[in-house]
């Protein structure tokens, strides 16, 4: 059976990056260290590399349970070094008590210095302060160029790896049944709307899954997939399988608290 067979179509081009990155290190003993990969990614690339012996394969987004993490490809032979994944840590400074910045802000304020999200990793925001973690070759380029957030005038400076602010996500286990795995139909079911509603919010770019806005309302959502709808959170498929006496789908999700 073909790797391919057990991830999307739309996933094919990414399967092959990491195959021929899995093919550089072993025909020219090479270490190899990708962007940032969110989880999804992660979870594809383990699977190229499987059990692999003639690499070693470990990630890191700075701290322990970060969501997006650099993956670093060594041959076995190499050990790996305390600066393998080139990672820098900045504080976003700003005057806290003339307002916030949030999420959606720093992340818009970041990637509008015209930097890919490939080259950013987690955004931390809490309680007045605001900090990310970014590819080490940047690190100068954010010092210069982010000025500002929002309408907020802001500074960065670089961190330790120590004073990062983070906690680990908690989620909240649910049972629910849908009638399909469509896209529009799980949406309803986990976030309590009409299906209509639910739909709407599809078609003008605000679900996601896997980190990916997707606009089509029959989009087939699959166990282990991570689904946000904007201004209503994020969740995950824990498990779906198994039919009601009214043949509907059981599906089991979690929800962050």
């Amino acid at each position: 059976m073909s790797i391919y067979e057990h991830f999307r179509p739309e996933e094919r081009s990414l399967i092959d990056h990491f195959l021929d990155l899995k093919d550089q290190v072993i025909d020219h003993y090479t270490p190899k260290l990708t962007d940032f990969l969110d989880p999804r990614q992660q979870t594809i690339l383990k699977s190229v590399i499987g059990g692999e012996e003639e690499i070693h394969l470990s990630a890191s987004g700075g701290y322990e349970h970060a969501e997006r993490e650099r993956a670093l490809l060594l041959p076995s032979y190499f050990e790996e070094e305390e600066n393998s994944f080139q990672l820098s840590y900045l504080e976003v400074q700003y005057p806290a008590k003339f307002g916030s910045v949030s999420h959606p802000e720093l992340l818009g304020a970041l990637i509008g210095t015209g930097v890919s999200r490939d080259k950013l990793g987690d955004l931390l925001i809490n309680e007045g302060r605001a900090q990310f973690v970014c590819a080490k070759e940047l690190e100068s380029f954010f010092m210069l160029n982010l000025t500002s957030v929002g309408r907020m005038a802001v500074t960065c400076v670089p961190i330790t790896r120590q004073d990062l602010i983070h906690s680990e996500d908690e989620w909240q286990e649910h049972d629910g049944t849908v009638s399909s795995l469509r896209l529009d139909t799980v949406l309803s079911e986990i976030y309590h709307l009409p299906r209509t509603k639910a739909s709407e919010a599809i078609s003008r770019g605000f679900a996601k899954v896997n980190w990916k806005i997707v606009e089509k309302r029959d989009f087939e959502i699959c166990e282990g997939d991570c689904i946000s709808l904007r201004g209503f959170g994020r969740s995950k498929i824990l498990s779906s399988g198994g039919l009601t006496k009214k043949n509907k789908i059981r599906v089991q999700y979690g929800k962050l608290k």
